[in-house]
């Protein structure tokens, strides 16, 4: 099983985004030599708590300061772009980076409705055709000139980046499946029916120049220790996190475990993280091991993209070293 890594790079309280996107690098380049095979970071506006605004900028940089991991977008916000822009960026990033860039695509809009107002300079914008954007950009990635004005996205070469669709519900699939193209399943955002949505994916998938077969993965919510207590106390950390967006007091940053312990949690507040641990694997190594490969294997997947969030970066860190050591990631390589 392959196993990657979704980097959002967490602010947590009384740190910096500075100090956040350091250590995404750092992680970037860690896990790399802990023998997980891709990357990917994502794209969040007006936020405090994610510094991860621009994803083909970070893409960038990780590329430079890594070697052979592919690193990518999970994902692109395509809604608010102009699709030749992004093939743009990323035919320029894979020429750069040849064989290791990937483009993964979302139509969320990463912020409240007043970002998107400001993405779109004042003006509103939907996403009720996302599937031609989408195709759009496939076919200025594959060097053709989809509108016939002459028009192609340069730098043409001999590699285009793997494009991938993300989404926690049938229709990102369905875009997928028809376009041929590649589609990864946000579990960590909606534990529930993830699995009928990739078999719709599979069963409907229309083979293109981008692949022959349909090809999945899925992302989960992460957290190991060394003891069940251990892991359980670094997750209580992003218990709360998930309970205050869902509540919209996202606030000043990660909360601590120790912030978490002593929250005032209602009977309802504790449901709640008792529903959302559907998005969350919590554990010792030998527990998560277990867990990822059954997930896998529900989803009949061969990788599995890893996000973990503990409120220290040593513990995040930590986190992936106990994964890599279970799975015996380097022994694979």
């Amino acid at each position: 099983m392959k196993l990657s890594v979704l980097d959002q790079s967490p602010v947590s309280k009384g740190s910096t985004p500075i100090e956040a996107l350091r250590e995404t690098t750092r992680l970037a380049q860690e896990t790399e030599n802990l023998g997980f095979h891709r990357f990917w970071v994502s794209e969040h506006h007006s936020t405090k708590s994610l510094a991860g605004s621009s994803p083909e900028v970070l893409v960038s940089h990780l590329a430079a300061n890594t070697s052979h991991m592919r690193i990518g977008s999970g994902g692109v916000l395509l809604p608010h772009y102009s699709p030749y822009k992004v093939a743009e960026n990323f035919r320029m990033l894979e020429t750069l980076n040849p064989n290791r860039i990937d483009l993964g695509l979302g139509r969320a809009p990463g912020g409240m409705p007043n970002v998107t107002r400001a993405l779109a300079g004042g003006n509103s914008m939907g996403i009720d055709n996302y599937s031609e954007q989408v195709n759009e950009l496939a076919s200025y990635l594959q060097g053709e000139d989809p509108e016939r004005m002459d028009v192609r996205a340069t730098p043409l070469g001999s590699t285009i980046p793997e494009m991938w669709i993300l989404g926690s519900s049938g229709a990102s699939a369905m875009i997928a499946a028809q376009r041929g193209l590649a589609f990864s399943f946000a579990h960590f955002i909606n534990g529930y029916g993830g699995t009928n949505v990739v078999d719709r994916y599979r069963n409907r998938f229309v083979p293109s120049e981008f692949n022959e077969t349909p090809k999945t993965n899925v992302a989960i919510f992460v957290v190991c220790g060394e003891t069940e207590e251990e892991a359980e106390y670094l997750a209580s950390s992003l218990d709360l996190s998930i309970l205050l967006i869902e509540q919209g007091k996202s606030g000043e940053g990660f909360p601590s475990p120790n912030e978490a312990h002593h929250f005032p949690y209602t009977v309802f507040d504790k449901e709640r993280i008792r529903e959302n641990r559907k998005r969350m694997i919590v554990g010792t190594p030998e527990q998560v091991k277990e867990q990822i490969e059954e997930l896998g294997h529900i989803y009949q997947s061969d990788e599995v993209i890893v996000n973990t969030i503990t409120h220290d970066f040593q513990s995040r860190l930590k986190s992936y070293k106990l994964i890599a050591e279970a799975f015996d990631l380097n022994g694979k390589r």
